[in-house]
């Protein structure tokens, strides 16, 4: 079935526009792919981010819009990728970066248009852990920018996953959140006040 990628603010693909125009911005990225490219570097696939910032053994605590992820692609493949974030003063160009959660996007989302069911695909990190997932939301027409992970999405962890969470396997999101909520739970010590 095909994503519904959700539609990303328009000042936020412009700042990323300026952004690749912009010699001083590319070669300050230190992205060796973006800055050798030979053909010309589009930004496709805008992914709102949202963060999970608390895990409670009630569950996810509501996630936080971070901004926006841009795949830029040269020729037929990824090289790098784009970030937004919203600023006081509206949508601002972020950063470029390149390394292994651009590759292992593009191949969660090649996993994610082979499923029976349409979603739309966001991005969720859950910082305590150090994880990123590409989080396939079944409410097609909401906004990408706004609410939080329902029971019935999925969650596929994007590589490098933490140990013990195996990379590009989909789980329901009730099925992975009492995992990882387990795993940021601070242990008590012994003698200490539970």
């Amino acid at each position: 079935m095909p994503l519904h990628v959700p539609p990303a603010p328009a000042p936020a693909l412009r700042t990323v526009l300026t952004a690749l125009g912009s010699p001083t911005a590319v070669r300050e990225a230190r992205t060796p792919s973006l800055l050798h490219a030979q053909a010309p570097a589009t930004p496709e696939l805008p992914l709102p981010v949202h963060v999970l910032d608390r895990l409670t053994p009630a569950g996810a605590s509501a996630t936080r819009l971070a901004g926006w992820r841009f795949l830029i692609r040269c020729d037929d493949r990824a090289v790098a990728a784009a970030d937004t974030m919203l600023t006081p003063d509206g949508w601002a160009f972020s950063r470029f970066f390149e390394g292994p959660y651009i590759t292992s996007t593009e191949r969660a989302l090649r996993q994610a248009e082979s499923m029976p069911q349409s979603y739309q695909p966001r991005l969720l990190s859950v910082p305590g852990l150090y994880m990123l997932t590409l989080w396939l939301h079944g409410d097609c027409t909401a906004d990408g920018a706004t609410g939080h992970p329902a029971a019935t999405d999925l969650l596929v962890p994007l590589a490098p996953a933490p140990p013990g969470i195996a990379a590009h396997r989909p789980h329901r999101v009730a099925e992975l959140l009492p995992v990882l909520t387990h795993r940021v739970t601070p242990v008590p010590l012994l003698g200490s006040p539970a």
